[in-house]
């Protein structure tokens, strides 16, 4: 049974919380294999791939052969645009390409449980009762964050809603994420040492990726 610390709003400890084994607790056949590929597929869909060159059709400049082939003393020569002249194409160069692969669901969500299941293990799981804001509050936000994980480190957060007010309460702190946890994915989670979620969250996050 993995269990983790449970925290009223206001920060304070009033107990503990069981967390889902088939979220927190899950054991998979070479897992480091499974999170590599996912996130290696992850980090390639970021890609843009738009770099690109201009070739000797895309630049400006007469198509006609500066002057003739013989009797000048000079090097054969093609029209400006030749890639040896200053201003002319490029022979080899980047040129726009889809960096993007498929991840498959089954794979994806394997790696985001082993992800999760490693937090737990540590101890570095933890549940808030509530994390909304009136109106945007930083100092509230950040104090309630040192009394729950007074430990340095990176933290997410995972809500269970898109409020603005939570979201620019925690927008400029530079340790903590924040991300709705039906959006949560195996690299945020591998990138942070802590992870706080809400109870709302917890039950949304076993709701999409506990089956």
């Amino acid at each position: 049974m993995i269990e983790a610390k449970k925290y009223s709003a206001t920060g304070e400890q009033t107990g503990t919380v069981e967390l889902p084994e088939s979220l927190f607790a899950v054991e998979a056949d070479n897992p480091e294999a499974v999170v590599y590929e996912v996130v290696k597929m992850y980090m390639a869909n970021q890609r843009q791939g738009t770099s690109a060159v201009k070739f000797r059709a895309d630049v400006k400049g007469s198509g006609r052969k500066l002057y003739r082939q013989k009797g000048t003393g000079n090097a054969r020569v093609g029209n400006r645009r030749t890639v040896v002249r200053v201003g002319g194409g490029n022979a080899f160069g980047p040129i726009p390409k889809d960096w993007s692969r498929h991840i498959p669901i089954k794979k994806k969500r394997l790696a985001l449980k082993i992800a999760l299941s490693d937090l737990a293990k540590s101890g570095n799981v933890v549940v808030i009762d509530d994390l909304k804001f009136e109106t945007p509050n930083y100092k509230a936000a950040r104090q309630i964050i040192d009394k729950v994980l007074p430990n340095s480190g990176k933290k997410l957060v995972l809500v269970d809603n898109s409020d603005a007010s939570t979201i620019r309460s925690f927008s400029n702190m530079t340790d903590v994420q924040l991300d709705r946890a039906d959006g949560v994915y195996a690299y945020e989670v591998l990138h942070c040492e802590h992870l706080v979620l809400t109870s709302d969250a917890l039950k949304k996050v076993v709701e999409v990726f506990g089956k």
